[in-house]
């Protein structure tokens, strides 16, 4: 999945608060968008799909988090939660898509996203058959539509960037292997 529908996930979860607690919309999408891609950057630390993605145990945060944010709303539990809640979510749905390989349509890979309880790789579903698919574009703006109703301003703004971004990578994504530098693959 596109680290974009990731984002969008996330910060549709967060868009809750603008109906329920709307002084804190704004922190909750930018909580929710953060911990939503922040998974994704052991691509440069670690171990894809690994080092920082918690598919089972992010839940042990993000249940506490969420309960915490619900009896004592402030800007700190708010952020936690939604925070907590975005990473915990992007990990859990990258065993929706496919296994962590340069070419995932060729389906080499049986390795989706680790869990580290129990201490293996889940394996993938392949319901978005790879990041960039014309599939996980459209997850990308069914998610976006709760954003771009109920917000407006910046993260309106940094969603429809998001869905630009969806779209010119969904149409190089095939290509981009062959344009990958040897060193990074």
């Amino acid at each position: 999945m596109m680290n974009t529908t990731h984002g969008a996930i996330g910060v549709a979860l967060a868009s809750v608060t603008v109906l329920l607690a709307p002084e804190f919309a704004a922190v909750a999408a930018v909580a929710a968008l953060l911990g939503s891609v922040f998974p994704d950057l052991d691509l440069f630390v670690g171990t894809h799909r690994k080092t920082l993605h918690f598919p089972v145990i992010g839940w042990a945060l993000a249940l506490p988090a969420t309960a915490w944010a619900a009896l004592v709303p402030s800007t700190a539990s708010v952020g936690t939660a939604f925070f907590a809640l975005g990473a915990t979510v992007h990990a859990v749905t990258d065993a929706a898509g496919a296994g962590h390989e340069l070419r995932p349509w060729e389906r080499t890979s049986q390795q989706a996203v680790y869990a580290h309880f129990p201490g293996r790789w889940i394996a993938p579903r392949r319901w978005i058959r790879y990041d960039g698919a014309p599939e996980d574009l459209a997850l990308m703006g069914v998610v976006s539509l709760p954003v771009l109703i109920l917000y407006d301003g910046f993260v309106r703004n940094v969603m429809l960037v998001a869905l630009g971004i969806s779209v010119f990578y969904t149409t190089i994504r095939k290509r981009m292997p062959d344009l990958t530098p040897e060193w990074l693959k």
